[in-house]
């Protein structure tokens, strides 16, 4: 039997193709990627950010980029949206927000495959794919078509996200996909006007878990309303707010993804 994984074809153009999972949901783990994506861009990097979470995608709106089109080249080939100055794709550019995708596994897959071999994505230093929750068929799928540089993974500091998370990291693992670190997101939170934080989950063994299992702890983003904000208004925190601690962590994550994947 052939190894799906001989299948793997470097993206025309691309130099880094770099995943950010959680293996769950409501971890903000697009928040991170989109917020990643920007703190590349405004270090000179041309950056494009795939969203492969094909049935509940949310990089159009987060993006403010809601019921834009993607027009096609003369060649056939589907040209992203670029907001920010980064190349979105989604399938959320596609259908209707609120319509359903009712979708087996080889629809997925050839969704996938056309986000890779149909996208004039051009050429890019990075780009960043926002994996959907869970280890399924897009994670493997990604996985088998492209060679990976690296994956991120995001959780909260409570037991029941690290679980998830532990998760993502085996199958990384599994798969041959060298794992960066880990963003630990929502970390703590700092009222206005107060110096004092407050832990808004009970803090698990996410520390313990990532020092026995030899992983990286790339950056620790603060609780920041301005960043729930942001993404309901389109906006990313690194394109709308100036210094505080959530960018100061962005910029830190990006900084610290550039040294890895030299």
């Amino acid at each position: 039997m052939s190894n799906p994984f001989n299948q793997q074809a470097p993206l025309p153009g691309i130099k880094k193709v770099i995943v950010v999972g959680s293996g769950k949901g409501g971890v903000g783990k697009s928040s991170v990627c989109i917020n990643l994506a920007t703190s590349l861009k405004e270090q000179g990097h041309k950056v494009g950010l795939l969203d492969a979470d094909v049935y509940g995608p949310s990089v159009p709106r987060m993006m403010g980029a809601m019921n834009q089109k993607p027009p096609i080249s003369e060649d056939g080939k589907i040209i992203p949206i670029t907001r920010y100055g980064i190349k979105l794709m989604s399938m959320g550019f596609l259908v209707e927000e609120n319509q359903a995708i009712i979708w087996r596994g080889p629809m997925l897959f050839k969704a996938i495959d056309q986000f890779f071999k149909d996208v004039e994505w051009g050429e890019l230093d990075y780009l960043l794919i926002d994996l959907p929750p869970g280890t399924g068929d897009v994670c493997l799928t990604i996985a088998q078509k492209v060679p990976v540089d690296g994956a991120i993974i995001v959780c909260t500091p409570q037991n029941i996200a690290l679980v998830d998370a532990s998760k993502a990291v085996d199958m990384f693992k599994k798969i041959n996909i060298p794992i960066l670190g880990v963003v630990e997101n929502m970390s703590s939170f700092t009222p206005p006007g107060s110096t004092e934080s407050i832990e808004l989950f009970p803090r698990g063994q996410i520390d313990k878990y990532i020092e026995v299992h030899g992983l990286n702890k790339l950056t620790q983003v603060p609780f920041d309303p301005h960043i729930g904000a942001c993404a309901e208004t389109g906006i990313p925190l690194m394109q709308g707010k100036p210094e505080c601690e959530a960018v100061n962590s962005f910029k830190s994550l990006s900084e610290q993804v550039v040294q890895q994947t030299v």
